[in-house]
């Protein structure tokens, strides 16, 4: 294989700083394209960070977001440079150092394929150059249990922490972190930037971030007990259904009330950042539902159970054994009506019942407004886009080649 071919397929190493899939040299050390954004925005020279802990916090791919001051620390230690060489530009010791890098990393994949036999993801994309956010996509699992075993092995409390541990390790931000970024607010020199955005890069930039969230809600729902062993028919109908719906739930605990404001790009946003979406409505709608959440005060367990119940849902179409996750949807429903029991807050469960059905209507204009975009901006919504992106969502849309609808 020739030294150029090996340079161009460098994405086989994973980023250097969170150990997500990579997407090249950037800066002078090979990163995602999420710690690449970082660390240019991190060299603005109103950006300082700091750290609530020792400044030893781990920076992996879950935690990544959760410590700013750690993570560009890590930046630094590894090389990342705003006046680092250029992937082009590199010596060639720097380039054979590289290549036989990138050599090591085939050969263990390679292996681990072999091992792995024909195990076939839950999730298949494509593997071209610029698919660099493929998520790391559920595996089938074999279990010894049986199906009813595996639920009726969790009392509500196990089944409870299950879930919430899962939530807490796969959310993006820690609350007591959005705490102390409260005060961050972008400028009005930033908020103009992104309104000066054209429609196409915004919508891109946008599906980038909501990718990134997607992918926390996939690991999210492998550790919900009874998940893993519904089919992969019904797993996948789950995750493009319900997906998009947990990402908005999660949004609140996002959101600031006291002056409608969203976390985004590493700062709190009003509606104003999202102007050159061209889709103002469903901005708002999303705004109001946050706040709606918001309103409810739900604990960090109480939003777990619900996210869990918000994507275990039997009446999502196209499932094929529709009895099994009745049972799976039942046991969280039993975990949640535990968790608000507990809490004394047994009327907590039918406002939470409607906030379902905005949930729905959300994602319904969401298709809306990717259908009115692709048609405008088709090449965008066609190449550009993240393929989880257009899997979950485009072709649901009616935009893109896919999954034959039922």
């Amino acid at each position: 294989m020739s030294k150029k071919t090996h340079l161009t397929q460098i994405e086989v190493i994973p980023c250097k700083i969170c150990g997500d899939k990579s997407s090249g040299v950037h800066y002078g050390v090979i990163t995602c394209e999420g710690c690449k954004g970082f660390f240019r925005r991190s060299q603005l020279p109103t950006v300082s960070y700091s750290c609530s802990r020792q400044s030893n916090c781990q920076i992996d791919r879950a935690s990544r977001n959760r410590c700013q001051h750690c993570r560009l620390q890590k930046c630094l230690a590894q090389g990342m440079s705003r006046d680092a060489v250029k992937f082009g530009r590199m010596s060639k010791r720097q380039r054979d150092s590289l290549i036989a890098e990138v050599e090591r990393h085939r050969q263990q994949q390679q292996q681990q394929q072999q091992l792995q036999g024909d195990t076939q993801s839950v999730l298949s994309y494509p593997t071209k150059a610029r698919q660099d956010r493929t998520p790391q996509v559920l595996q089938p699992m074999a279990s010894a249990y049986s199906f009813a075993g595996e639920l009726s092995f969790f009392f509500p409390d196990e089944l409870c922490a299950s879930i919430v541990r899962s939530h807490r390790e796969t959310s993006q931000c820690r609350v007591e972190d959005l705490q102390a970024l409260r005060w961050k607010l972008f400028s009005r020199e930033e908020i103009q930037a992104y309104q000066n955005k054209s429609v196409d890069e915004m919508w891109q930039h946008c599906a980038i971030r909501l990718t990134d969230a997607v992918q926390y809600v996939v690991e999210f729902a492998k550790h919900i007990p009874g998940f893993r062993i519904l089919s992969q028919n019904d797993q996948i109908a789950l995750l493009k259904m319900g997906s998009m719906e947990v990402v908005l739930v999660r949004m609140s605990r996002l959101f600031n009330t006291e002056n409608n404001t969203v976390f985004f790009d590493g700062k709190f946003a009003g509606t104003e950042v999202f102007k050159s979406l061209a889709c103002g409505d469903l901005i708002t709608a999303v705004f109001d539902f946050a706040h709606g959440m918001c309103a409810l005060k739900l604990t960090e367990q109480q939003i777990a159970l619900f996210s869990a119940l918000v994507l275990i849902n039997a009446d999502r179409p196209c499932l094929e054994d529709r009895g099994r996750v009745q049972r799976v949807q039942r046991s969280v429903e039993l975990g949640l009506t535990h968790i608000l029991h507990r809490d004394n807050q047994d009327s907590l469960m039918h406002k939470l019942y409607q906030r379902m059905a905005v949930l729905r209507s959300l994602c319904g204009l969401h298709m809306e407004k990717l259908r009115w975009f692709s048609q405008r901006y088709p090449l965008t919504a066609h190449s550009l886009f993240p393929p989880l992106y257009k899997e979950l969502f485009a072709s649901e849309a009616e935009l893109l080649p896919g999954p034959t609808h039922c």
